[in-house]
């Protein structure tokens, strides 16, 4: 049957048809985005132990970088283009500046978990390995005995500040009356050489007031020294001192040659390792090679290997080296389980017949100590 629709009736028809697909398309959004809600989330894997058995890793060796950087900020004095002419004070500078340098470089080992080296034991009847001490980030400490994690370095602390010294205030009355810089100048000079030449007559004894006693010696000394420094500045200038750490963080899966450790700016301090107006300071890992790999060891492959037990490292050695230019700032040597090779200890270390305690090694994953005896 055929329908002729009249043009309003169209009009509505066609209006009707936009409507029904507009809240179709909106309808079909709400879907899909539900359907995305409701995926599973992923998250990172995360060992630990549970009624069943135990997910552990082994650790590698990461070095913790100490740098202590001196930042130097000058400040012309008042005086400081009089400076040669009255106190034949040399090479003064009258402009601002800030400096930046290295004061010592020093570096820590410690363990990270090795991700790659991810084990799981599961627990059995016929066995007495149920106590498993794990560190934070599921490195395994020790297997029935309570396991302590390394503990780092403090952070460094810098020590407190003297208090700045206000020149003006050991200006005497002539000085501060004084109409011109340059009479002032003139002026604080002399009174800089009359606190030097008092100093001298009071440590020789031929000052016209002398101390009873030490301690009031002590104090006159300090109180003509602490003059001649507060008005010395005015000249020289001032140089304040702020020492900061910082710390960087090196995991070698491998060795390492002349590797951009961080870059120094004498100016900006320190700046980006790929920011060419900082000197580059660089770091060489070396692998010593103390421990064979396994393709190397006589009858590995034909060696049997029990059904189960628990993992642990034969750790290597390696070496680190922080240097800039020719100059070397820190060598050191440590073990290094991610240098060496896996061992996998027979779970018949851990039956009944036997009480069986296993620390490992914190840094490596190799054995630390070990403790087996029969049950009473």
């Amino acid at each position: 049957m055929l329908i002729r629709l009249k043009k309003k009736q169209k009009k509505e028809h066609k209006e009707y048809i936009y409507m029904k697909r507009k809240v179709f398309a909106l309808l079909f959004c709400c879907c899909g985005l539900s359907a995305s809600m409701a995926q599973t989330v992923l998250t990172d894997y995360r060992p630990g132990i549970t009624a069943e058995g135990a997910v552990y890793f082994l650790p590698k060796t990461a070095i913790q970088v100490n740098i202590l950087i001196e930042k130097s900020v000058y400040t012309p004095g008042d005086f400081s283009n009089y400076a040669m002419r009255y106190l034949r004070l040399k090479d003064v500078s009258q402009e601002p500046s800030t400096t930046y340098r290295v004061v010592s470089v020093s570096q820590t080992p410690f363990a990270v978990a090795d991700t790659t080296k991810a084990y799981v034991v599961k627990f059995n009847a016929k066995t007495v390995a149920a106590n498993f001490s794990l560190s934070e980030d599921g490195r395994l400490l020790a297997i029935n005995a309570q396991g302590k994690d390394q503990e780092l370095p403090a952070p460094f602390k810098a020590s407190p500040k003297e208090k700045p010294l206000n020149p003006r205030q050991f200006m005497n009355e002539e000085i501060i009356a004084a109409g011109s810089s340059a009479k002032m100048a003139e002026l604080t000079a002399r009174e800089i050489y009359d606190l030097r030449e008092n100093r001298n007559l009071l440590i020789k004894g031929q000052a016209d007031f002398m101390p009873n006693d030490g301690a009031q010696m002590k104090m006159m000394l300090d109180r003509l020294e602490q003059q001649d420094r507060a008005l010395t500045q005015l000249f020289a200038g001032t140089t304040v001192k702020d020492t900061t750490e910082v710390v960087l963080t090196v995991i070698p899966d491998g060795a390492m040659d002349k590797q951009v450790l961080f870059r120094l700016s004498q100016r900006r301090g320190m700046v980006d390792a790929d920011d060419l107006s900082g000197e580059p300071y660089y770091i060489t890992v070396e692998d010593l090679k103390t421990v064979p790999p396994v393709s190397e060891i006589p009858n590995a492959k034909k060696k049997k290997q029990p059904e189960s037990g628990v993992y642990i490292n034969v750790a290597g050695r390696m070496r680190a080296t922080i240097y800039q230019g020719r100059n070397v700032l820190s060598k050191k040597e440590f073990p290094a389980g991610q240098f060496g090779n896996v061992e996998l200890l027979s779970g018949e270390l851990f039956n009944k017949h036997y009480a069986t305690h296993l620390w490992l090694n914190t840094l490596t994953g190799a054995i630390d100590r070990f403790e087996a005896e029969q049950p009473k």
